[in-house]
């Protein structure tokens, strides 16, 4: 791993060592938890804007606070429908665009 001052040059080196090259199973399986851990941010973000408790966005998904949470922690990724009824219940919407390139 190259570093200058404690500084990354080559951050691709450093997921290699930590998690595996591109492309192994070791890599996909830490790709895919960071991905949860996001999108539960993102889901935490959005319901804390809307003023919206985890107990009230269980009640209007038909979930539960504990799963809500679990969600917001990354710990489990929803389905693709509770997903838009998480989206739904917040007011807001999902948008795919293909990229310009």
């Amino acid at each position: 791993m190259k570093t200058n001052n404690h500084k990354i040059v080559d951050y691709d080196l450093v997921l290699d060592a930590k998690f595996g090259k591109e492309g192994t199973p070791e890599r996909a399986k830490a790709e895919e938890a960071a991905f949860s851990f996001y999108s539960g941010q993102i889901l935490q973000d959005a319901r804390k804007e809307a003023k919206v408790t985890q107990a009230e966005l269980a009640r209007r998904t038909n979930t539960t606070k504990s799963y809500i949470s679990k969600v917001e922690n990354g710990v489990v990724t929803p389905s693709v429908g509770v997903f838009y009824r998480f989206i739904n219940a917040l007011g807001l919407r999902v948008e795919v665009v293909k990229p310009l390139y």
